[in-house]
């Protein structure tokens, strides 16, 4: 994919293992408690775009992370950890 494409975040979040399916997905954007480049999300369907930078709650810690690629599927962990990196 290239730097212009968008995936939606709920897709995202799953392909890139933060969440386990789309409905767990969807209750982490709509608890109100994450954010793409520093504005609060609520909405599932927000697009989200190579260099993003997404900020959610994980488990007992705040994970900061920069969108490096957009995935075609859902990625091997070890994938997965490739196509994001860590800023926080």
């Amino acid at each position: 994919m290239s730097s212009q494409e968008t995936m939606r975040l709920d897709r995202l979040l799953v392909f890139l293992r933060f969440a386990r399916t789309r409905s767990i997905a969807r209750t982490m954007i709509e608890s109100g408690r994450m954010r793409l480049n520093s504005e609060r999300v609520t909405k599932t369907s927000r697009e989200v775009a190579v260099g993003d930078v997404i900020t959610l709650a994980l488990r007992d810690e705040v994970c900061v992370a920069r969108v490096e690629r957009l995935p075609s599927r859902r990625l091997s962990p070890a994938e997965a950890s490739r196509a994001w990196s860590r800023i926080a």
